[in-house]
C-alpha cells in the first residue's frame, strides 16, 4: 500500500496574477502519478511556474506591498528604519470616547456581564433556533440553543451573520414616497382612504406578495383577513423555493407534505443531488449534527452514495461520489427504483455511461438496510425524481424509521412560480388596487419572463407598499417604502423543519423605528395599534386557553420554543405507481446543460450587503466577493477556456457575461451559475458585485435548462478574488507533507494507528525549545479536531469573525491575499480531476509548544503563556511579521491597512467589548477565544472551584453543527479533548517539524462499498 501524503496547496486564488493554467498538464501530470496525492488546485497539481514561484515567497505576490506600486522595502528605506521601529501601529490615532456611567442602572444589569436570550432566525421560512448574546442591550453574538431539538447548539452561517445585517448602515431608515421621506402617520393616513375603499369590495383588488411563512400568527392574520376578504388573493414567491418538493409529494401521495429524516438511525444514505449538508437546506443544522454522529469508525459508521450535478459539500464527504448531468438524475432513479416498483418504471433514455455499474451495488446495499436507509432529493431536482425517492424509501420500510412525513410547516404551500405569475397577469389586466409586498425583492429575482419589474414600473396599482430592510430593486418600484424591523428588534413566531414553533423575542428596539409584516396586516385589516408582542401572545393564548398561559408564555421565551409544537409524523397513501416522464427532456444528448443554485454564500442575493459572507470562501472553490462560469476541465479544455477567461454565456436569445472557473469533479458539458450576485441597489456593500444570472434563468425548469445554450469566450478577463493556496503549507523544494491523513475503514481496522506514523518519527526531547512544566498549573489547553466530522459549513469562521471583532477587507485586498480570517477550512482533492475525492480541513492557530513564531519576534509582542495558548500582544507589535513568515502554517494574519471602520456608530454597538479592537500595524491570530477562558476562570474563582470540562467553549466549537472541534484542559484527564487525543487517529499536523502543536486532527476514515472498491481495483 502506498503512503498516503499530502501535496499541499498551490495559488489557485488570483488567476489574473499568473499565466494560463494548461490543462492538458494537468491531465498529463495526473496520469504520470503512482500513488495518491491530495492537492488543493488544478495549478498544483499541474506543477505551474506561478504555483512553485508561491512557495518561495514569503507571502502572496501582493500581499508584501503597502502601496500598489511601493514596497514595504522600499517604505522603510526612504522614510528610514527608525520609523519602523517606533511602531507603525502608531501611525493611526484611536478615536476618542466618552465613557458615561449610568445614572440609574436597569434591573438585572450587570455592567460587563453578557445576557442571553433565545429567539430564532428565520430563512425560507423555516426557523433556526439561537441564542443571542447581549452587553447592555446590545446582540453582539448569536449561537446555537442547545436545548432545541432542530439543532441541539448547532448554528449555519446565515444565522451567525445575521448580526451584521442589525446593524447594516445601509438599511433603510426612514418611510418614503417615491423617494421622499415621509412620517408614520402620513402613511396611514393615506392608505386609510384605499383600505376602507377595498372593504367595501370584499377586497377584490388586494394582493398581498409574502415569501415563505411559517409564523403561526402571521398566517393567521393573512388568513383571517381573506376570511373577511374574500375577494382579496395571497401570493407567495421567493427564488429558492420548494416547488419540486411539493410536486414530487402530490405525485407521490396526493398531497403536500414535509418530510424529514432521521439521519442518526441511517445506515446508507443516497444523495440524488441533495446538498443536506450545507445551510440553506431545510434541517441542515440537525441533519449535519446526526450525520457527523455516525462518521465515527470505531462505532457503527454509516455510508453516503452522492450522484450530484455540481460537487457539494456533501459530495465532498460521500464514501462513493458520481458527478452527473442534472437532468440524468431523473433516468438514475427510475433505474435505483425499478427493483423495488412493480410493475417498474420506463428508463427513459436516462441510464447513460457508467451508471447501471454503480446502481447495482447501491441498490444491493439498500436492500441489506431495509429500514435503515435513507435516499434523499435535492431541491432543484423535478418532482419525478421526488415521488420515486417517496416510492424507494416506502418499499424499502424506512418510512416511519429514517423517513418521516408531516403536515407542511409552510402556512401557504403553493406553487411558487404559478402564484408569480397570476400576480403579474392581475397586475396587468388591471385587478389590482393595492399591492402590499411583505419582503422579498422580486423586481430582481422573480422570472424574467415574468417582466415583474417592468409591472411594477406601470400605473396599474394604485398603491404598492413595499416593507424590506434595504431600499433595494423592488423598493425602488413602490409608491410606498416601509422599512423592515430586523428580527432581534421585532416580536414573532416562526417553525422549524420539524413544525417546532418559537418565539421571536427583541433584544433591542428598533434602531429606525422598522415595522414589522404583522404590523402592516394589522392596518390592513382595519386594525392598527396592536403591537407584535400582543398579535402573538394573544395567538398562543388561544391555542392554548386557561390560567397556565402566564406560565407557558414564559417557559417558552426562556426555552426559545413552544412545547409540543412539533408536528407529529402522518400516515400517507401512496398513489397508483404511475409517475410518467416529469423529468428535464429538452435538447439533444450531446447539449450543454446549465445548472442555477443558490450561492453557497449569499444565498439568493439576500445576503449581498453582508460583508462577512460575500468575504467568506465558498467550500469548494474558495472564492468570495463573485460568482462564476463554473465548468469541469474537459469542457474547458474542449471550448479553450482557462481561469480569468471572461465568458458569454446565450440561452434562448438572452446572454450574461461572467469570469470562467474550472472546478475539479464537475460534470462535463455542463455549466453552473450561482444566483444572487449582479445587484443594482443593495448597498455600498453588494451593489456591482459578481454577475446577474436571473435573466437567463427560465420559468420552466428554472433549475436545469437545456437546449439551445452557447459558450463563447470573450478575450476579456477578470481576476477572481479566492483564497485557495495562499496560506500554502508546502515546503519551498515542493516535497510532499502529510497534511490531510486518510484511509478506508477496512485499512483503518487493520491499521489503527497509521496516522500517528509520523509523530512516532520526531524525537520530541531532541529541542532548542525551553521545556515548559505544566504540572503545577491547574489548566493547559488543547484543541481537537476531527476531520471525519467536519462538513466544510464554514460556520467556524463566521462566528470566529463574530466574536473576536474581525475586520471585513474587501475585494481588492482579498485578492492580495491580505483576507483576516483567523480559521481558514483548506479543502484538498485526491484522485483524478474528473472526480476527486475531497476532504476538509478547519486550521486555527496551532498554539504550538514549540511556537517558531515566539522566538523570532524582536519585541516579544508574541509569547507562551502559562497555560500553553501562544498570546500576542497587540501594543507591543511592530509589524515585522517575522512571526508569520516563521509560522509553517501560515495562520497569522496582518492589518496592512486600517481595515476597522472606526466611524460607522452602529459597528461600534456590534463588536464584543471582551474583545481588543485592532488598529493598523499589528498581527493577529487565533487565541482559542482567551477572552472566554478568562471569563470562565473568573466564575470559577468567584465559586471557589475549577473550570468544569465542556464548560467552556471556543466560538469554533460552540458553533460547530457536526460537533467536529473539542477544546478543554489537557492537564484534566477525564476531559473529552484528552480522550480524544488519546484516539489512535490522533495525529499532529507537520508533527515532523516538532512544533508540538496543542491543536490536532483525528485522521479521515472512509466507508466505501467493498463492492464498488473491487470493481475499481
Amino acid at each position: 500500500m502506498n503512503e498516503k501524503t499530502t501535496k499541499a496547496a498551490g495559488p489557485d486564488v488570483c488567476p489574473g496574477t499568473k499565466k494560463q493554467l494548461d490543462l492538458n498538464a494537468v491531465k498529463a501530470q495526473i496520469e504520470q502519478t503512482t500513488g495518491p496525492e491530495y492537492w488543493r488546485s488544478l495549478e498544483e497539481l499541474a506543477g505551474s511556474e506561478e504555483f512553485k514561484e508561491m512557495l518561495h515567497r514569503e507571502f502572496p505576490k501582493g500581499a508584501s506591498e503597502w502601496l500598489d506600486t511601493f514596497s514595504r522595502r522600499g517604505f522603510l528605506k526612504t522614510m528610514g528604519a527608525s520609523l519602523a521601529l517606533a511602531g507603525l501601529s502608531g501611525c493611526t490615532r484611536m478615536p476618542r470616547q466618552e465613557i458615561v456611567p449610568y445614572v440609574k442602572q436597569p434591573e438585572n444589569l450587570v455592567p460587563g456581564k453578557p445576557q442571553y436570550y433565545a429567539t430564532a432566525f428565520t430563512l425560507g421560512g423555516y426557523a433556526s433556533p439561537v441564542l443571542v448574546e447581549s452587553h447592555e442591550f446590545r446582540p453582539t453574538k448569536i449561537e446555537g440553543n442547545p436545548q432545541h431539538p432542530a439543532s441541539f447548539g448547532g448554528t449555519d452561517i446565515y444565522a451567525q451573520a445575521s448580526l451584521l445585517d442589525l446593524y447594516d448602515p445601509d438599511r433603510a431608515q426612514n418611510i418614503t414616497y417615491l423617494g421622499d421621506i415621509r412620517s408614520w402617520d402620513a402613511f396611514m393616513a393615506a392608505v386609510k382612504g384605499p383600505i376602507a375603499v377595498q372593504k367595501g369590495i370584499a377586497g377584490a383588488g388586494v394582493r398581498i406578495l409574502t415569501q415563505g411563512v411559517t409564523s403561526p400568527t402571521l398566517a393567521s392574520q393573512i388568513k383571517s383577513y381573506l376570511a373577511a376578504n374574500p375577494q382579496a388573493k395571497w401570493h407567495v414567491w421567493e427564488p429558492i423555493n420548494r416547488d419540486n418538493v411539493y410536486e414530487g409529494a402530490k405525485m407521490a401521495f396526493g398531497e403536500v407534505v414535509e418530510t424529514r429524516y432521521d439521519l442518526s438511525k441511517a445506515d446508507v444514505i443516497v444523495s440524488l443531488d441533495a446538498d443536506f449538508l450545507y445551510a440553506g437546506f431545510p434541517g441542515s443544522t440537525r441533519y449535519i449534527r446526526d450525520f457527523a454522529a455516525r462518521r465515527n469508525p470505531d462505532g457503527n459508521m454509516n455510508r453516503l452514495y452522492v450522484i450530484e450535478s455540481t460537487p457539494s459539500s456533501t459530495g465532498m464527504k460521500a464514501d462513493h461520489r458520481l458527478p452527473m448531468l442534472a437532468k440524468d438524475v431523473a433516468g438514475f432513479a427510475r433505474g435505483l427504483a425499478n427493483p423495488f416498483l412493480n410493475p417498474p418504471q420506463s428508463a427513459n433514455g436516462g441510464v447513460v455511461g457508467d451508471i447501471p455499474g454503480l446502481a447495482a451495488p447501491i441498490i444491493q446495499d439498500l436492500r441489506r438496510h431495509q429500514g435503515s436507509s435513507i435516499v434523499i432529493v435535492g431541491d432543484h431536482q423535478p418532482p419525478v425524481v421526488h415521488a420515486l425517492a417517496h416510492a424507494i424509501n416506502a418499499a424499502l420500510g424506512n418510512v416511519g424509521k429514517t423517513v418521516f412525513y408531516s403536515d407542511p410547516v409552510d402556512a401557504n404551500p403553493i406553487n411558487r412560480t404559478e402564484s408569480a405569475h397570476d400576480l403579474v397577469q392581475d397586475i396587468r389586466g388591471g385587478k389590482v388596487d393595492l399591492l402590499l409586498i411583505l419582503g422579498g425583492n422580486p423586481a430582481y429575482d422573480a422570472p424574467a419572463e415574468f417582466e415583474f419589474a417592468s409591472a411594477l414600473k406601470s400605473n396599474a396599482v394604485a398603491q404598492k407598499i413595499y416593507l424590506g430592510t434595504h431600499s433595494n430593486e423592488t423598493a425602488e418600484l413602490c409608491h410606498w417604502h416601509v422599512p423592515e424591523a430586523h428580527y432581534l428588534e421585532s416580536w414573532s413566531d416562526a417553525r422549524a423543519y420539524d413544525g417546532t414553533a418559537s418565539i421571536v423575542q427583541p433584544l433591542i428596539d428598533p434602531l429606525y423605528g422598522g415595522k414589522t409584516a404583522h404590523e402592516l396586516v394589522t392596518i390592513l385589516a382595519g386594525q392598527p395599534g396592536l403591537s407584535g408582542h400582543d398579535l402573538v401572545q394573544q395567538y398562543w393564548q388561544k391555542q392554548h386557553p386557561g390560567s397556565d398561559f402566564d406560565t407557558l408564555w414564559r417557559k417558552s421565551l426562556h426555552d426559545g420554543w413552544v412545547e409540543g409544537t412539533a408536528f407529529n409524523p402522518k400516515s400517507t397513501q401512496e398513489k397508483a405507481r404511475g409517475f410518467g416522464g416529469g423529468g428535464v427532456r429538452e435538447g439533444a444528448g450531446n447539449a450543454i446543460e446549465l445548472n442555477f443554485r443558490r450561492d453557497p454564500s449569499i444565498y439568493d442575493g439576500r445576503f449581498a450587503n453582508n460583508g462577512w459572507l460575500q468575504e467568506l470562501p465558498k467550500p469548494l472553490t474558495k472564492l468570495t466577493w463573485d460568482n462564476p462560469v463554473m465548468v469541469g476541465p474537459a469542457m474547458a479544455e474542449r471550448l479553450k477556456l482557462n481561469f480569468k477567461d471572461v465568458a458569454e454565456v446565450e440561452f434562448q436569445g438572452k446572454k450574461i457575461k461572467g469570469p470562467v472557473w474550472i472546478q475539479a469533479g464537475h460534470p462535463d458539458n455542463s455549466v453552473t451559475l450561482f444566483l444572487g450576485y449582479g445587484r443594482k441597489r443593495a448597498g455600498q456593500v453588494g451593489t456591482g458585485a459578481g454577475f446577474d444570472v436571473y435573466p437567463l434563468r427560465p420559468t420552466q425548469n428554472p433549475w436545469i435548462a437545456v437546449g439551445d445554450v452557447r459558450i463563447t469566450k470573450t478575450g476579456v478577463t477578470y481576476n477572481l478574488a479566492s483564497t485557495q493556496g495562499y496560506q500554502t503549507m508546502e515546503t519551498p523544494d515542493g516535497g510532499e507533507r502529510p497534511l490531510v491523513m486518510e484511509r478506508s475503514l477496512a485499512e483503518y481496522k487493520k491499521e489503527p494507528d497509521f496516522a500517528q506514523e509520523e509523530d512516532k518519527k520526531t524525537p520530541r526531547e531532541l529541542t532548542l525549545y525551553p521545556n515548559y512544566d505544566y504540572s503545577k498549573e491547574t489548566y493547559s489547553w488543547g484543541m481537537a479536531i476531527d476531520l471525519n466530522a467536519c462538513v466544510g459549513c464554514n460556520n467556524c469562521i463566521v462566528a470566529c469573525q463574530s466574536e473576536n471583532n474581525i475586520a471585513v477587507v474587501g475585494q481588492e485586498q482579498t485578492r492580495k491575499g491580505r483576507h483576516m480570517h483567523w480559521i481558514r477550512v483548506d479543502a484538498y482533492y485526491n484522485g483524478p480531476r474528473e472526480n476527486p475525492k475531497g476532504f476538509f480541513q478547519p486550521v486555527p492557530c496551532m498554539q504550538c509548544e514549540n511556537a517558531p513564531c515566539e522566538i523570532v519576534c524582536p519585541v516579544g509582542a508574541t509569547t507562551h503563556s502559562t497555560e500553553g495558548l501562544n498570546d500576542m500582544v497587540y501594543n507591543r507589535c511592530i509589524g515585522t511579521r517575522y512571526c508569520s513568515n516563521n509560522c509553517p502554517y501560515k495562520v497569522r494574519r496582518f492589518n496592512f491597512l486600517l481595515f476597522q471602520d472606526w466611524e460607522t456608530p452602529q459597528y461600534k454597538m456590534m463588536r464584543n467589548p471582551d474583545v481588543t479592537i485592532r488598529s493598523r500595524g499589528v498581527m493577529e491570530k487565533c487565541t482559542y477565544c482567551v477572552q472566554r477562558i478568562n471569563e470562565k476562570r473568573i466564575d470559577a474563582e468567584r465559586a471557589d472551584t475549577t473550570i468544569q470540562d465542556g464548560t467552556l467553549q471556543t466560538a469554533c466549537q460552540q458553533s460547530c453543527p457536526a460537533n467536529a472541534i473539542v477544546f478543554g484542559n489537557l492537564n484534566d484527564p477525564n476531559s473529552l479533548v484528552n480522550k480524544w487525543k488519546a484516539q489512535p487517529r490522533n495525529y499532529s499536523l507537520l508533527g515532523e517539524l516538532n512544533t508540538r502543536p496543542r491543536t490536532t486532527y483525528l485522521a479521515e476514515v472512509r466507508n466505501p462499498n467493498p463492492e464498488l472498491e473491487a470493481e475499481h481495483s
